[in-house]
């Protein structure tokens, strides 16, 4: 079914009742997993996933990259269930859309993580997509930052993700067409978008993701937006760890 923009102008509310500026409801928590060295669960909107992560450990390369790095490695590890979403198929560790995300992931953390303190090792992320409905290479991303601070992983500061869109399609032409933040599975299907993601609060954008076409003109406003989302995300998920802090603090002094 084809998305209705013509409510966009009257009411100004998307499908599910947000403002063009709006986030779905963002939960997470962290230290899910006992038995993981670090682990998170986090929902956007629909979209659910669970994030464990193992390490560093020993790197066990073959051949001649054995003991050569003087870094940490970051592998990425992706499993989608089947139920996860409309469309109940098995998806395969060969599947390029799993691919491309988990080396998307694994490039950001990769140069975002302090890996020269770990030599020779290697630090791995077992994302596992629950439910999908829109976004999911930002909740894996916002996941994944979760479980690397509860593994106690020093990095220079969050990397937090959102996606941003356009009320118009790129066959519009439509160059007065305004922003949308964080769509849902039903927009993605309909209207170009972008994933990006920041450091902390700042503007420094460390992934950026755009896979449909869009006007040139239309495309400064998305990542202006998408940003800008970024350092709710931020928020958020800076709340969920100092939470956890505090419960942490007030065990000790029990």
């Amino acid at each position: 079914m084809p998305l209705d923009t013509s409510s966009y102008s009257l009411a100004l509310l998307r499908l599910d009742g947000r403002r063009w500026n709006e986030l779905r409801r963002l939960t997470a928590q962290i230290s899910t997993q006992a038995s993981a060295d670090g682990s998170s669960y986090l929902e956007m909107g629909n979209t659910k996933v669970i994030c464990t992560v193992s390490g560093p450990s020993e790197q066990k390369a073959a051949g001649s990259d054995r003991g050569e790095r003087d870094k940490a490695g970051v592998r990425v590890e992706i499993s989608v269930a089947g139920f996860s979403g409309v469309e109940r198929k098995r998806r395969g560790r060969n599947d390029k859309r799993i691919n491309e995300m988990a080396t998307t992931i694994s490039s950001a953390f990769q140069t975002n993580l302090f890996t020269n303190l770990f030599p020779h090792s290697t630090i791995t992320l077992s994302l596992h997509l629950l439910s999908s409905d829109g976004s999911v290479l930002a909740a894996l991303l916002n996941a994944s930052t979760l479980a690397l601070i509860d593994a106690g992983i020093p990095m220079k500061d969050y990397i937090c993700a959102c996606t941003a869109g356009s009320t118009s399609s790129y066959s519009s032409n439509d160059e007065s067409a305004d922003p949308l933040l964080d769509l849902n599975a039903q927009e993605e299907l309909e209207l170009p978008f972008l994933t990006v993601a920041t450091l902390g609060g700042s503007d420094s954008v460390s992934v950026l993701v755009m896979e449909t076409k869009v006007q040139v003109g239309r495309l400064e406003g998305m990542l202006a937006v998408g940003v800008d989302g970024c350092k709710q995300v931020r928020e958020v998920l800076d709340e969920v760890v100092r939470e956890r802090g505090s419960r942490i603090l007030e065990g000790t002094k029990l």
